[in-house]
């Protein structure tokens, strides 16, 4: 457990490393391997305790947090009771339970991060990857989310990929640089 920073410049690699090992994306070379299963022959071995935030998170603007989180637990295969229960948590956790019923297309920047960041811990990964999670964010929403990625890496592995120093430097136990 614990955040591991995925450091370096635009276009070093590091989406493409994140894709690889999210199982988006085969390697061309090399073997990522979880819990030592080779995530090529066997990407299910991760996917089901996988949360993925990739840079460029979309939303469906008309939905709300409910009807998206609901549609994205049905797409995982979560149950239905379990998701509702879940998804009332992650709105908590996440400050997002007032807006719960407001369309994605009204939140803010910060806000459609954090509901990115619950879709992607729905299954209360134990791999949670994100990538450029505050990119675009206000200084206040950056610190915002650096520090909740802080409190979820205490019982999983967080790998955040970005090139802003200062969101390594405050919440990473351990860095990789990429060039």
């Amino acid at each position: 457990p614990g955040v591991l920073g995925l450091l370096g410049p635009n276009g070093a690699g590091k989406t493409t490393l994140m894709n690889v090992v999210a199982t988006i994306t085969r390697a061309t070379e090399g073997v990522v391997k979880w819990n030592g299963a080779d995530l090529r022959r066997k990407p299910d071995t991760l996917r089901s305790v996988l949360g993925y935030l990739p840079q460029d998170f979309g939303v469906y603007p008309h939905l709300n947090a409910v009807e998206f989180l609901g549609y994205l637990a049905a797409v995982k295969g979560l149950d239905a009771a379990g998701s509702r229960r879940r998804i009332d948590e992650l709105l908590d956790l996440l400050n997002l339970a007032d807006v719960r019923k407001r369309p994605l297309g009204q939140y803010s920047g910060g806000m459609r991060q954090r509901i990115g960041i619950a879709q992607a811990l729905l299954n209360d990964p134990q791999l949670l990857i994100v990538d450029e999670p505050t990119a675009g964010l206000d200084p206040e929403e950056r610190v915002r989310f650096r520090n909740l990625l802080a409190e979820l890496s205490g019982d999983r592995i967080v790998i955040l990929s970005t090139h802003i120093v200062s969101d390594v430097e405050a919440t990473a136990t351990d860095i990789v640089l990429v060039n």
